[in-house]
């Protein structure tokens, strides 16, 4: 793997002194969202539980392995955590390629295309989102690979809970296609989807409200559906 670095990625988009503000002032805000946060979470995971059944047959009955993927990412305050996601590739994919997948990935399994397609692969998280480790809407939590070429202020972003859908998620629907056009897709997500990524993670924190996650829980459920 070739050695790759950050580049231009935002430095003074936020201070971290600015994110102490903003975290002081929205106390009630915080404890709104994470209530919210665990009645949604609750009521999806029962509500979906008939899918989820569904789901992992399919699962099983496509590919030898688990139901589940689980993957360390690094939380609120640079705490790693093991995210859940359905499982859409074959057992030991890391092992078998990089970290990033691009579409058109031979690692992915038949039923893997259709949940990564629809984000159904994502519905897990809603268990993170019970735990604690996550919110519905924030930063995407990445891996601690990537996390380590953050500087101080850039590691700001981790103040917060990591969500299953944020700007980045929305404006990156269909990141993996963009990838595949790369000759060096690990090299294109650093050097040019990261830096972007952070300045929407920055963006949404400048923004921060109930209001503002419910329009961006609307915002990718069109996105999905479009």
């Amino acid at each position: 793997m070739s050695e790759v670095s950050v580049n231009e990625i935002p430095k003074d988009v936020l201070s971290p002194g600015k994110i102490d503000e903003i975290l002081r002032s929205r106390k009630v805000q915080f404890m709104i969202k994470r209530l919210f946060d665990i009645v949604a979470s609750l009521t999806g995971l029962v509500i979906l539980l008939p899918v989820f059944l569904v789901v992992a047959v399919a699962i099983k009955l496509d590919s030898e392995g688990p139901v589940f993927f689980r993957q360390v990412r690094v939380g609120k305050d640079g705490k790693n955590f093991k995210i859940y996601k359905f499982r859409t590739m074959v057992v030991n994919a890391e092992k078998k390629g990089e970290q990033i997948t691009v579409e058109g990935d031979r690692r992915i399994t038949g039923i893997g295309h259709f949940l990564r397609k629809y984000k159904i692969d994502e519905l897990p998280q809603l268990i993170n989102v019970l735990r604690g480790d996550m919110s519905i809407v924030g930063p995407r939590p990445e891996v601690p690979k990537y996390v380590a070429m953050y500087d101080e202020n850039q590691r700001s972003i981790l103040r917060i809970r990591p969500g299953i859908t944020d700007l980045a998620s929305i404006e990156y629907k269909d990141e993996n296609s963009i990838l595949a056009k790369s000759d060096n897709p690990e090299k294109t997500y650093v050097e040019e989807i990261m830096p972007r990524k952070i300045e929407l993670n920055f963006e949404y924190i400048k923004n921060i409200s109930i209001a503002y996650d419910i329009k961006l829980i609307l915002k990718t459920i069109f996105r999905i559906i479009k």
